[in-house]
């Protein structure tokens, strides 16, 4: 049975710890599947075209050899529940599914819609984030709940795109994503 890994993500911009992310994804699913997504529960500064776009450009910047990766703005859909019936449609049906979180998303999730449901679809992988520290009790509800949660630490960066969008760290950022983020004048 395939296993996929599906990352919806805000992207605003990507970084290159989202890159970190899908490059791990990669070479442990036989499928990621990948989206620029708006969560209900952030406000967004740039428009999902450009937020897809940004993610295609740090796809096209990873390792040439990794052609599991598939960007797919069907995917998107602020509730992860129809973005995993879409995955389903677009992939075999019993594949393993699994959803991948940042640890800044755990409390977050158990106000997601029909939760107890997504977690019968997928697994979810929890990516640690630099200053999300996971609760026990967090991750005891969310099984309680249904959910079979794997936690994984990538020694990702400790920066987000709100590193980039507060304090204008243009280190975090690619060199695409950098040269379009100056040609369509973003985030000034």
């Amino acid at each position: 049975m395939n296993k996929i890994a599906l990352f919806g993500t805000s992207a605003d911009p990507p970084t290159t710890g989202h890159q970190l992310i899908i490059s791990w994804l990669s070479f442990h699913y036989d499928k990621v599947g990948i989206w620029a997504s708006n969560n209900p529960f952030k406000k967004h500064q740039t428009s999902l075209s450009h937020r897809t776009t940004m993610l295609r450009l740090l796809i096209e910047n990873m390792h040439p050899s990794r052609c599991n990766i598939h960007l797919s703005k069907n995917l998107s859909h602020h509730r992860s529940l129809v973005s995993i019936a879409r995955a389903k449609n677009i992939w075999e049906r019993q594949a393993d599914y699994t959803l991948v979180i940042g640890s800044d998303l755990v409390k977050q999730i158990r106000q997601w819609y029909r939760i107890e449901k997504l977690f019968s679809e997928v697994s979810i992988l929890i990516v640690l984030r630099s200053g999300y520290v996971i609760d026990k009790l967090d991750l005891q509800t969310l099984v309680s709940l249904g959910g079979r949660c794997q936690v994984v630490d990538l020694n990702a960066p400790g920066f987000s795109s709100t590193t980039y969008r507060k304090y204008g760290d243009r280190n975090v950022l690619t060199k695409s994503i950098q040269d379009y983020i100056a040609q369509e004048q973003l985030y000034i």
